[in-house]
């Protein structure tokens, strides 16, 4: 099958054949039907996490089922499936108490080793073995996943944009509704207005937030918030974000979400909150950064600092969900999609997304 192949920074992204085994137990055979371009994917592009390499990129896709393997009967040959790059084991005391998004495998075997449960890996090109991205690899024609990270949806949802929901829609929306838990009439901050970003506004709109605050560089990121339910936007490069903030909410606000995970970024959240405030760091900084703020002022506010991890989301429950919020008008996704390119363009996707003029670009395979 053809697939992208990650192998160091200073290599470009390569697109060739690999080869896939068959699924083993609990695994399935998925064809890929979309992919999405997601700055994480960028981070491993740029080297800036320590990761198993070379691995086939992507880690937020749709597909159909075409193959089970043994043990499998959660799924069946035909189904439609959303990609979740949490496939939770069900075993661990994590996932036991409802917890998945802290899946002890996926943490300590399946994201940081690049393999799936058993500790092996399906893909290889010739005698070398390729490693899975986050246990999905979407950037490729087809993926064997375990079957927990083959979530089935209804089948009258478009696949293409489905493919969204994997990953920036769980976890912006998840961030709002699960690790946050946003009330009604709650003031927000969204800093990034990218993929992850849009939907954490959205999520916000759908908790009933009061306030929505859009932030960012580019002022044509901040109007495309709007249509996603914010009602103030700041334009970053125009001066200091923190006092723009504090200029429209004299309190700061209830919730302060990072969308980026730069330093400064998560230091501006901090200081964005009001009293009882959260800092919820949904972005993902490179390897080693650090971060810092002052506990007493911290400790004398009542404020806390939340990570989210996949927005904290169930995959089996929340995925699913999500499509039919989707389909029922709830959700926008379509908006999101800045363009479709076919799988042999993902170097120039990758740099789009890196220069910031697109939010999601879906890889198509079969185009």
């Amino acid at each position: 099958m053809k697939s992208v192949i990650f192998r160091d920074a200073d290599t470009p992204v390569e697109f060739t054949d690999v080869e896939l085994a068959a699924p083993k137990f609990g695994e399935v055979r998925v064809r890929i039907e979309a992919a999405g371009v997601c700055h994480s994917d960028l981070h491993i592009k740029r080297g800036e996490w320590d990761i198993a390499r070379p691995l086939v990129m992507g880690h937020e896709g749709s597909g159909v089922v075409t193959e089970l393997g043994e043990g499998v009967t959660s799924l069946a040959v035909g189904d439609h499936v959303v990609l979740s790059w949490v496939p939770p084991c069900g075993k661990c005391r994590f996932c036991k108490a409802g917890h998945e998004a802290r899946c002890q495998k996926v943490a300590t075997v399946v994201a940081p080793q690049g393999v799936l449960y058993d500790g092996t890996s399906r893909l290889s090109l010739g005698n070398e073995t390729l490693h899975h991205y986050l246990g999905v690899s979407s950037f490729a024609e087809e993926a064997v996943v375990p079957a927990t990270g083959a979530i089935k949806v209804r089948d009258d949802a478009p696949l293409d944009a489905l493919a969204l929901v994997g990953c920036a829609v769980a976890t912006g929306v998840g961030a709002v509704m699960n690790t946050a838990a946003v009330e009604p009439g709650a003031t927000v901050a969204v800093i990034g207005c990218g993929g992850v970003g849009l939907n954490i506004v959205q999520g916000a709109k759908l908790a009933g937030a009061e306030r929505i605050i859009a932030i960012d560089l580019l002022s044509e990121k901040t109007a495309i918030a709007t249509q996603f339910g914010a009602t103030d936007s700041i334009d970053a490069s125009q001066a200091d974000a923190v006092e723009q903030l504090f200029d429209l909410v004299p309190d700061g606000v209830d919730y302060a979400f990072d969308a980026i995970g730069r330093t400064v970024t998560t230091e501006q959240s901090i200081k964005m909150l009001a009293l009882g405030g959260a800092s919820v760091i949904v972005g993902l900084p490179p390897t080693g950064s650090k971060a810092s703020f002052e506990p007493l002022v911290l400790a004398e506010a009542d404020q806390r600092i939340l990570g989210s991890n996949y927005g904290s989301v169930r995959p089996s429950i929340d995925i699913p969900a999500l499509v039919d919020r989707y389909m029922d008008g709830q959700l926008k996704l379509d908006p999101l999609i800045s363009g479709r390119r076919p799988l042999s363009e993902a170097a120039n996707a990758l740099a789009e997304l890196e220069a910031g003029s697109a939010l999601r670009t879906l890889l198509i395979p079969n185009n």
